[in-house]
C-alpha cells in the first residue's frame, strides 16, 4: 500500500503538471516544475546518501528502515531461497532506531551513518545490552558474555550506525579445516549461499556479510579478513570490499586467527559507502598496539573521491601472477576473466591512466616460500586463549585450543555433523607454537612478499598501485598490505556449475554469472590512493548494475510497505 507521504508527493507533481499547462493570462508559468521531493530508495541498491536524504526530509524514519530491513531478512534468510546470511538479529535495533530518530528530530546528527542499519560478521563482539551472541559460528561460543563492543562497533555507533544483525560466516573465519569445510558453513548458522545462483558458493569467510550487502538486507556490512576473507566474498557477490593495512583498524573484540594478518574491512555496494565505513572504523586504539604505529592523522577516505582521480597516474600489471594461476578464478580456468581484465585496462587508459607491466621479480621465491599457515597456527593458539580470557562468561568452559577441540569432539551432533567432521587446523594449532623455527621463518616471509614483492614492483616500475582480477588476494594478505576490489564482470551464462564438495548442502563454484572484480593493491597505508582509483573506475563503468541477483533471492519489501 502507498503511504500518505507518497500519495501527497504524487498529487503535488500532478498539480504542478496540470497548472503548468493552463493559460493564466499574463503570468508566465512555463518554467514551473514539480517540487523536488525525495524519492523512496530501492533498498536493493540504496546508498548511504540516498537513505539519509529520506531521513532528513522526514519521508521515513530509522524505525521504518529497521522494520523494512528486518522484513527483507525474514523473506530470504530462512524462507524462500534460504540464503542463511544472518545468524541473529538485534532485539534492540528498533529501540536504538527510535533514539536516533529523536536525536535527529532535535537537530543532533552523530555522523554520516546516523540511523543507518549495518550488519556485522558474527566474530565481532557486541555489548551484552544489544542482546546478540558473538559465536564465530560455533556452539562453543554461544551464550558467552563479551566485555563490551569491539572497537570497530564503537566506531560505527559513534557515527550513528544501528547494529542490525550478526552475519553468518565460514566457521571460525575458516580456521578449522583446510579441506573439508565449505565456504559459508557454520554449525550455528548453517550453509549460506550466493544470491547470484541457487546454492552458489558465497566464498568466505565473510560470506554472510557480503550476501547482506549484495541484496540489501542492510545498508552495508563489516567483514574480517586474514587471508582474503573480505576480498573474496565481495568479489563473488558483485561488491566493493576493502582489506585495510594491518594496523589501520583495531582488532580489539574480534575473534582472532592471527595478530599478524587479521583486520576488519567494509563491504558495500559502492566505493563511496565503503570509504565512509572505513572512516568510521580506522584509527589508533590503545588496546591494539599494531594500530599505534599508523601514520597520523588518519585520512578522510572520502576526500579523494573524484572522477578524474586516474588522470596522469601509472598503474602496474604483475603479468607473472598469471604464471602462478592468479589471474583466473580460484576454481576454474578459461573463463574469460582475462579478456574482461584486458578491457578494464583499456578503460583505465581511457580515464587517463598509464598502465605498464610491473612484474613481481621474486615471484618464484614467494611461491616456494614458507607456508603462511605456520604463523596462523601459532598465532591462533596464543591469540584465541587471550581472546577467551577477555570474556566475562563462557558457558562451554573453553579456555584454549585444547578445550575447543575437546568441546567439538564431545558434541559431534552440534559441531561435527556428517561430512563436516574435520578440524585439522585446530590440531595443527594445538601442536604449533611461536617458538617453532618455522614461525620466525614465516615472519620473514611477510617481508619477502611485502617489501621484496609488492614494494619492489611499485618502486622499480614507478607505479602507485598494482591491478589484477579479484578475487585473488593472497599476495596483499600475506604482506599485510591494503587491497580494494570493485565490480568488474561475470562469468558467461554457459559456465557449467561445479559442485564444490560432497556435503549435506551442495554448493557450486564456478557457476553461470559468478561475479568477479578488479583489484587495486598497494603498499602499506595507501588506502586513500587505492580508494580514489577504484572510485574513478566505478563511476566510469558501473559494472555492478549490469546484473542483479536471481529473482527469488531479491527481497521485495520496501520502506513504504512498513509505514
Amino acid at each position: 500500500m502507498l503511504s500518505h507521504r507518497l500519495l501527497l508527493t504524487a498529487l503535488a507533481c500532478l498539480l504542478g503538471i496540470v497548472s503548468a499547462n493552463i493559460d493564466f493570462g499574463a503570468r508566465d508559468l512555463s518554467a514551473r516544475k514539480c517540487i523536488d521531493y525525495p524519492a523512496y530508495p530501492d533498498l536493493y541498491e540504496a546508498s548511504f546518501a540516498e537513505i539519509t536524504a529520506g531521513l532528513e526530509s522526514g519521508l521515513y524514519t530509522s524505525v521504518d528502515l529497521v522494520k523494512a530491513y528486518l522484513a527483507r531478512i525474514d523473506e530470504v534468510n530462512l524462507k524462500g531461497p534460504v540464503l542463511r546470511a544472518v545468524i541473529e538479529t538485534s532485539p534492540v535495533a528498533l529501540a536504538e532506531a527510535a533514539k536516533l530518530d529523536a536525536l535527529r528530530k532535535n537537530g543532533t546528527v552523530l555522523g554520516p551513518l546516523h540511523g543507518i542499519p549495518i550488519i556485522v560478521k558474527d566474530n565481532i563482539d557486541t555489548q551484552p545490552e544489544d542482546g546478540m551472541n558473538t559465536t564465530a559460528g560455533s556452539y562453543a561460543l554461544v551464550g558467552t558474555i563479551t566485555p563490551g563492543d569491539a572497537a570497530v562497533i564503537k566506531g560505527l555507533k559513534k557515527q550513528g550506525a544501528i547494529i542490525l544483525a550478526k552475519a553468518n560466516l565460514s566457521q571460525w573465519a575458516f580456521w578449522r579445516s583446510s579441506t573439508l569445510l565449505p565456504s559459508g558453513w557454520t554449525s550455528v548458522g548453517g550453509q549460506c549461499t550466493n544470491p547470484y545462483f541457487p546454492f552458489g558458493n558465497p566464498s568466505g569467510s565473510s560470506g554472510g556479510s557480503a550476501i547482506c550487502a549484495a541484496i540489501g538486507l542492510s545498508a552495508a556490512a563489516l567483514g574480517s579478513d586474514t587471508g582474503g576473507s573480505v576480498i573474496y566474498p565481495s568479489s563473488y557477490q558483485n561488491l566493493v570490499g576493502i582489506r585495510p593495512t594491518i594496523g589501520l583498524v583495531s582488532r580489539t573484540g574480534v575473534v582472532p586467527i592471527s595478530e599478524h594478518h587479521d583486520t576488519v574491512g567494509p563491504i558495500a555496494r559502492s566505493v563511496t559507502d565503503a570509504a565512509i565505513l572505513l572512516n568510521a572504523i580506522a584509527g589508533p586504539d590503545a588496546s591494539d598496539n599494531y594500530t599505534l604505529a599508523q601514520p597520523s592523522p588518519v585520512p578522510d577516505y572520502t576526500a579523494g573521491l573524484k572522477k578524474d582521480a586516474l588522470k596522469g597516474v601509472r598503474l602496474g600489471v604483475p603479468r607473472n601472477f598469471n604464471n602462478a594461476g592468479w589471474f583466473t578464478s580460484a576454481t576454474s580456468t578459461n573463463t574469460g576473466i582475462d579478456t574482461v581484465f584486458e578491457q578494464a585496462i583499456a578503460d583505465l587508459e581511457a580515464l587517463g591512466a598509464t598502465v605498464v607491466e610491473a612484474n613481481v621479480t621474486n615471484i618464484n621465491d614467494i611461491l616456494n616460500g614458507t607456508n603462511v599457515y605456520y604463523i596462523f597456527s601459532s598465532d591462533f593458539r596464543k591469540d584465541l586463549e587471550e581472546y577467551l580470557a577477555t570474556l566475562k562468561y563462557v558457558p562451554s568452559g573453553i579456555k584454549n585450543i585444547d578445550d575447543l577441540i575437546d568441546f567439538d569432539n564431545a558434541h559431534p551432533e552440534l559441531e561435527e555433523p556428517l561430512t563436516y567432521e574435520s578440524q585439522d587446523l585446530f590440531y595443527q594449532s594445538a601442536n604449533t607454537s611461536i617458538d617453532d623455527p618455522r614461525y620466525r621463518q614465516t615472519i620473514a616471509y611477510m617481508s619477502l612478499v611485502g617489501k621484496g614483492g609488492i614494494d619492489a614492483a611499485l618502486n622499480d616500475n614507478n607505479v602507485t598501485a598494482l591491478i589484477f582480477p579479484s578475487p585473488q588476494s593472497t599476495f596483499s594478505a600475506v604482506a599485510g598490505y591494503p587491497q580494494i576490489t570493485v565490480p568488474l564482470g561475470f562469468l558467461p551464462p554457459y559456465t557449467a556449475p561445479v559442485q564444490v564438495q560432497n556435503h549435506t548442502v551442495q554448493t557450486y563454484d564456478p557457476f553461470p554469472g559468478l561475479p568477479f572484480g578488479l583489484t587495486f593493491a598497494g603498499t602499506g597505508y595507501s588506502e586513500a590512493t587505492l580508494i580514489s582509483y577504484a572510485y574513478a573506475f566505478e563511476q566510469a563503468t558501473h559494472h555492478r548494475l549490469e546484473k542483479r541477483a536471481y529473482w527469488e533471492a531479491i527481497p521485495k519489501t520496501q520502506i513504504p510497505d512498513v509505514q
